[in-house]
């Protein structure tokens, strides 16, 4: 059962860097990374707030989430966007039934 897990774990990295050396996979691989990074430093930041190191934890946690923001800038750009949008035809709505 073991050797089975191994082989079928050392297939699966065989296969990973084979595309990433054909540069098949790198890019969404470093797009990947590039989420999964500032996610990392808001856990480790969130966890340094737990256990005591409130400054240190802070920073990090604040750099986590700027990078965060950063990355997702093509998404959040938009859905404010949006959410303006539909908040101004709400207020719009409003007025006209206060009338």
């Amino acid at each position: 059962m073991d050797y089975k897990r191994r082989n079928g774990l050392a297939t699966v990295l065989i296969i990973i860097g084979a595309l990433l050396l054909l540069g098949l996979f790198g890019p969404l691989f470093g797009k990947l990374l590039g989420l999964v990074f500032p996610i990392i430093l808001i856990a480790l930041g969130y966890y340094g707030i737990r256990r005591g190191k409130v400054l240190i934890g802070w920073i990090v946690l604040a750099i986590g989430i700027l990078s965060l923001i950063g990355k997702l800038a093509w998404l959040i750009g938009p859905i404010l966007g949006i959410v303006l949008l539909i908040y101004g035809i709400s207020l719009f709505k409003n007025r006209r039934r206060n009338y």
